[in-house]
């Protein structure tokens, strides 16, 4: 239609020219000049022609040129995974790809030259998406330059996509609003997988914090790259103090290399391990772990270590307290059936030995040493009978203080003889607690008796007792020759004695009296440095509390 305009405007303006001219030179030309204005006049025409004809025809090739570049535009941002979108300065809608109209629902809308706003009154579900996207735009002007921008598209079908959107503002010279390039990606598996990632790396993160047990990570040298808080707590080490340290170098001498060749193992085999090793807690009581080691594998190939380590100190302490208890219940069975068949024939042979003593004045000694070791003999078979026979204890309450004042007092005209004090600190108070005196009495006998035994002249024994919350602690503490390490692990054990004459069942009998008292009997000793013993008894007995409180309800 334009193109029939301008060659009717053309044509108007020859005809006007042609005539108009000639109009022009009857009036005012020379007669002489006529013909050579009129030659002038058609050259003039024809250059003017010449001169149209060629801006003409350079504009329609500069529009064919815009016309197939923006084919090729359109082609280029058709093609596209991307929502591409062209705004002008008010932000009207210039141009968008197939992916765009798909995308807001609005494929059959004829969009150009509309906002956002006007948009939205074309798509029910999307009209809010896109009210917001005119919100967006506006941040992306007064930034003043490119921005980008996630933004959620919630879809029909519940999903929701997620766009990675970067904003291009275009400005004139002048400083107004130009255009605006939008160009956004569907991120929206990628955030799929980021979140998967993220959430995989959570549940990680609190089986590493949260985990009861201590875990660590070491690299395949055997170095610790990073330790759970469970460490602080069971150990009662900083983290940072061993991380970054070698395990070769943290681990005690004795388990050290069972536990670098299980190290290995896994690094070599990629298969877990397993083993127990002590190590010591910052207050210096001894922890028992049970560890499992596991290769972290990366992309096929092992990329470190992980070692779960549980503290199974109380449980290993059980099963030996446990143990102790079956050597009782054994040592109890054989000397059920032993001690009576002893004491009948030595009642007997005592009776004979006295019988003789009084009628043959000549061999006195040989008769008292006969008669000194029966006893003994008759005292080892009470202390059998008393491992044999389940007590019935009856609990009544005793001051524990005059209890130790009166092993003391059995015990101190020994203890003189062999030039060795007691020194007892008497409290201003009673310390009354509910046990079986007697049976309180032969324990610390046997406690106090191997501290004056184990002491040399000119050495003390000490005895303090103490009363906390709801137990009694009695230490007994002596500066003798002391026990090893070997024979600290056996006391208590039926028939073990380190003594020469000793029959090992002082202090099985001491375990079982300190057992039933529901107490707990601890040993510190050093050779050359002396020996510490540390009894702790409830105050109040626990069977007689539960029936005080069934008769109060």
């Amino acid at each position: 239609m334009k193109k029939k305009q301008y060659v009717l405007i053309f044509f108007i303006l020859s005809i006007v020219w042609i005539f108009g001219t000639n109009y022009v030179l009857s009036l005012y030309a020379p007669s002489n000049f006529v013909a050579v204005i009129e030659h002038s006049k058609e050259v003039l025409y024809v250059l003017l022609a010449g001169g149209f004809f060629y801006y003409f025809i350079s504009k329609m090739e500069e529009l064919s040129a815009a016309k197939e570049e923006e084919k090729r535009l359109s082609t280029l941002i058709n093609s596209m995974v991307d929502f591409v979108n062209f705004k002008d300065g008010e932000g009207r809608w210039i141009q968008a790809n197939d992916f765009g109209l798909k995308l807001f629902d609005i494929e059959n809308v004829d969009y150009r030259g509309k906002k956002d706003t006007e948009l939205a009154e074309y798509s029910n579900y999307f009209s809010d998406a896109l009210n917001y996207c005119e919100i967006s735009d506006e941040e992306a002007w007064k930034a003043g330059g490119i921005i980008r921008v996630e933004e959620v598209l919630p879809q029909p079908d519940g999903s929701v996509k997620t766009f990675d959107t970067i904003k291009v503002p275009l400005f004139n010279d002048d400083g107004s609003r130009q255009g605006l390039v939008i160009i956004g990606r569907d991120i929206s598996e990628r955030k799929n997988v980021e979140n998967l990632l993220e959430e995989s790396r959570q549940q990680y993160r609190s089986l590493f914090e949260y985990s009861l047990d201590i875990v660590s990570m070491l690299d395949l040298n055997g170095t610790i790259t990073n330790l759970n808080p469970q460490f602080e707590k069971i150990t009662g080490f900083r983290r940072d103090e061993y991380i970054g340290k070698n395990l070769a170098d943290l681990i005690p001498e004795s388990y050290r290399q069972k536990v670098l060749e299980k190290v290995a193992s896994v690094v070599e085999n990629c298969s877990p391990q397993m083993f127990e090793l002590q190590l010591m807690h910052k207050n210096g009581k001894p922890l028992i772990f049970q560890s499992t080691t596991l290769p972290i594998i990366v992309n096929e190939k092992i990329a470190g270590i992980i070692c779960n380590s549980r503290d199974v100190t109380e449980l290993r302490e059980t099963e030996e307290r446990l143990r102790r208890t079956d050597k009782l219940s054994v040592v109890g069975e054989l000397s059920a059936s032993v001690a009576h068949e002893i004491r009948n024939p030595l009642t007997s042979l005592k009776g004979l030995v006295q019988l003789l003593q009084m009628e043959d004045e000549k061999h006195q000694l040989y008769y008292q040493i006969m008669i000194d070791e029966l006893n003994r003999i008759n005292h080892i078979v009470s202390e059998l009978l008393l491992l044999a026979k389940p007590q019935q204890i009856k609990y009544t309450e005793a001051d524990l203080q005059m209890i130790l004042h009166d092993v003391i007092s059995l015990l101190k005209t020994e203890a003189s003889l062999h030039n060795i004090q007691i020194e007892f600190e008497v409290k201003d108070h009673p310390v009354i607690i509910e046990c079986e005196p007697n049976q309180l009495k032969q324990l610390f006998i046997n406690i106090v008796k191997n501290a004056i035994e184990a002491s040399s002249g000119g050495d003390a024994v000490f005895i303090t007792l103490e009363s906390f919350d709801n137990n009694a602690s009695i230490r007994v503490k002596d500066e003798g020759i002391g026990i090893s390490k070997e024979l600290l692990e056996r006391i208590g054990e039926p028939f073990y004695s380190s003594k020469e004459k000793g029959t090992g069942l002082g202090m099985t009998v001491s375990f079982k009296i300190v057992q039933s008292h529901n107490g707990t009997i601890k040993f510190n000793s050093e050779p050359e440095k002396g020996t510490e013993v540390i009894v702790q008894l409830p105050i109040k007995h626990e069977e007689k509390m539960k029936n005080l409180e069934k008769s109060t309800k």
